[in-house]
């Protein structure tokens, strides 16, 4: 029998997925599960999966969620959540898919509302947006699956090198650091096996910097830059992830390069209306931040960005993610 406290809020821990992302998102949730306080939140681990959608105990015991009205039924207790910690990276956790069912439901949840997680996981209309509030980004070319593919029309937009990256997914998948002609049909293939939409971007040759905002006690805080150094072609899966980059933080750039990444980032931030997390990545080119792309569902490890970043400036994990947890809250009570 489960071992419910009714004073306690009841937490359902979200993670999982559909895309390629979804063991990193395991790995994050687990971290959020782990470093929360149980003698705090009744937590309960959420298995998100295009086959089944399952709450799973401490000894690994599934136990199916009804769709309906988002509950479970653990040996004859129905459980119903008060909030919902969002841990999905990609789709249906980052693209709108799970914040418009959570809010139809008015369950709420730490992630940004559904238009801007859609936005937001649409590199392609998502940039188209920013650049009419002054936001410098890459030149870039759009390709949907079926078109016909005119190599020498999309160097001439964008120059070599060039990426070639899925328009819909995260921790760089499906991209690709093209660098001749010849190398097109394979990089097309490869972003193609992840999303059905490609941006072809230009090489943008500087200093690349990562920077958190969050919404903190009710206020937008911007958290120090992360710089990213790797050895390899790009920031790649590899360098995220497997230990073949440097994240600095605080970055090595100036304080005057920081104010003005941390300023653009918090611009991008309130432009969007963005609520929950938020990871921007920028590129300095020819001494000014431009604008690559924007995480609403980050990496929650111990090892991933954020976390690090909020560390710097003097938060906890389990502040940080408590925070999250506030925040929701709070928003359903102003509503």
């Amino acid at each position: 029998m489960i071992e419910q406290n009714p004073i306690k809020k009841n937490i359902a821990i979200i993670m999982g997925g559909f895309t390629s992302e979804y063991e990193i998102s395991l790995k994050s949730g687990q971290v959020v599960y782990d470093t929360l306080s149980k003698d705090k939140y009744n937590l309960y681990r959420v298995h998100i999966f295009k086959d089944r959608w399952v709450y799973v105990d401490d000894k690994g015991l599934e136990y199916k969620i009804d769709k309906n009205n988002f509950s479970v039924d653990v040996d004859g207790v129905e459980v119903f959540f008060d909030c919902v910690f969002n841990a999905i990276h990609g789709t249906p956790g980052e693209d709108g898919y799970i914040q418009g069912y959570l809010e139809l439901l008015e369950i709420p949840h730490t992630s940004c509302p559904m238009y801007q997680a859609a936005l937001t996981y649409n590199k392609r209309d998502c940039l188209s947006v920013l650049k009419k509030y002054g936001i410098k980004t890459a030149k870039s070319y759009y390709v949907n699956k079926g078109d016909q593919l005119d190599y020498d029309k999309i160097v001439g937009a964008v120059g070599l090198p060039c990426f070639v990256k899925a328009n819909r997914a995260g921790s760089s998948f499906g991209v690709s650091k093209v660098h001749k002609l010849e190398e097109m049909d394979k990089a097309f293939e490869f972003a193609f096996k992840e999303d059905d939409q490609v941006i072809v971007e230009s090489f943008l040759d500087g200093i690349e910097v990562s920077v958190g905002v969050i919404t903190y006690k009710g206020n937008i805080t911007v958290l120090p830059v992360t710089e990213i150094v790797t050895n390899n072609d790009f920031f790649d899966y590899n360098a995220k992830y497997n230990g073949e980059s440097q994240e600095i933080t605080p970055a090595t750039i100036t304080d005057e390069m920081s104010k003005t990444v941390q300023d653009l980032a918090k611009k991008v931030y309130e432009v969007l209306e963005l609520k929950g997390f938020s990871r921007s990545e920028y590129i300095f080119s020819d001494g000014e931040p431009h604008l690559l792309e924007i995480n609403s569902v980050p990496g929650l490890t111990t090892a991933s960005i954020l976390p690090k970043q909020a560390e710097c400036a003097g938060i906890s994990l389990e502040a940080l993610f408590e925070n999250a947890i506030n925040e929701a809250l709070k928003t359903k009570k102003e509503a």
